[in-house]
């Protein structure tokens, strides 16, 4: 077994001491918050500016750009951009902007495109961001041309991952963002041998950090998921790596109950946990048993602090790797996909819809956050950190 497969067992063997003993990770004290976190559009501002337009963030999977030419369009917290597969199987990005007049020249949320134009004046651009063609070039005037491409921001492929940094002319170096410990981590997954099965982004009257609290938290399962996750994941029960910047937590799952009053030897009980991973500033990465993996990420709304994007993608081993006749592993992962989308739409969504209502109020005072929900605080405890 390597070092990372046994740091993991380990890990587990003490999160069956917490489930044995009633007990899980804490920190020192409880945290003090308040309600303009998630209202104030003053917040929200320097959020996009000093957050999101300083640090990397995930953008998209590796699976969901496979090919040449494929691409995909982002509302960013601070630009609206079209992500690339280049020709030499780079990955570049660009202001989803025609520098004639400003007009999209890319309206579908992804596709495949060998030239992007502008629907205004149908100005064309190469996949690199070249100008490449004005229309009526004869009346128009003379320019140089080579000054005016798309306007390109800051991306890196690692892990399976595409990271951006949401400002022009930004460094970007996601192995110094992620540090050494998270990066091995995501590195001993493979996730860029995996294959984006779905993909999908909601709009949703949240704040970005509410979202963004949910999916980090052991704490709410029995009580908001009480006939879908709490069947098989035990609450309030969790261990917790803080990596500084970012967290591997690992939460018991029930099937685990078997070794409460049984040593498990060497046993491999991986099988019996979910491992959690939060990504600094915005993303939420899940283990499953079966080792594929749910990533959750959670993007500002460019104005409007009370709104945000969360997006949602499985991916899972391929076809071949999974040795699954065709029809029936897409049936696999096309329920999973759908039980995905019900917990959120009829579990997850109405809640924070209404957390968001709340803390809106005009008189609402002051909350806390408990010992117990560490990642919880070391989200906002690195948040106030880039915002300061």
């Amino acid at each position: 077994m390597t070092s990372v497969g046994i740091d993991r067992q380990l890990r587990i063997r003490r999160t069956l001491e917490h489930l044995r003993h009633g007990t899980t990770d804490e920190v020192g004290d409880v945290l003090p918050f308040g309600p303009a976190d998630f209202t104030d559009p003053e917040i929200a501002r320097r959020e996009r500016e000093e957050i999101f337009g300083r640090v990397p963030s995930v953008v998209a999977s590796s699976g969901e750009l496979p090919e040449p030419h494929d691409f995909i369009t982002r509302q960013m917290p601070r630009n609206r951009v079209v992500v690339i597969r280049q020709e030499d199987g780079s990955v570049k990005a660009f202001l989803n902007a025609c520098r004639h007049r400003g007009a999209a020249i890319e309206e579908r949320e992804s596709g495949r495109c060998r030239l992007f134009s502008c629907g205004y004046h149908r100005w064309s651009y190469d996949p690199d961001g070249s100008l490449r063609t004005v229309t009526r070039s004869e009346s128009f005037g003379d320019f140089d041309k080579s000054k005016y491409g798309l306007i390109e921001l800051p991306v890196e492929e690692r892990h399976g991952l595409i990271w951006m940094v949401d400002r022009v002319g930004a460094p970007i170096d996601v192995a110094e963002w992620l540090g050494p410990e998270m990066d091995a981590e995501l590195a001993s997954y493979g996730l860029d041998n995996l294959v984006t099965f779905r993909a999908e982004g909601f709009d949703e009257p949240v704040n970005w950090k509410i979202m963004q609290d949910a999916f980090i938290d052991n704490y709410h399962i029995q009580y908001a998921h009480p006939n879908t996750a709490a069947k098989h994941v035990h609450t309030n029960v969790q261990t917790v790596e803080d990596f500084g910047r970012h967290a591997r937590m690992t939460s018991a799952r029930k099937a685990i109950d078997r070794w409460l009053e049984e040593d498990p030897g060497d046993t491999d009980l991986s099988p019996y946990v979910t491992d959690g991973h939060f990504l600094l500033p915005n993303s939420t990465l899940l283990r499953q048993p079966d080792d594929h993996y749910e990533l959750l990420t959670f993007r500002p709304h460019p104005t409007d602090p009370g709104w945000c994007r969360m997006e949602m993608r499985l991916l899972v081993p391929s076809i071949e790797a999974s040795g699954l006749p065709q029809a029936k592993w897409e049936r696999v992962w096309e329920k999973n996909w759908e039980i995905l989308l019900q917990v959120l739409h009829q579990e997850d969504f109405p809640l924070l819809r209404d957390s968001q209502l709340a803390v809106s109020s005009a008189d609402m005072a002051g909350m806390v956050l408990g010992r117990n929900e560490v990642v919880n605080q070391i989200f906002h405890r690195e948040i106030r950190k880039l915002l300061s």
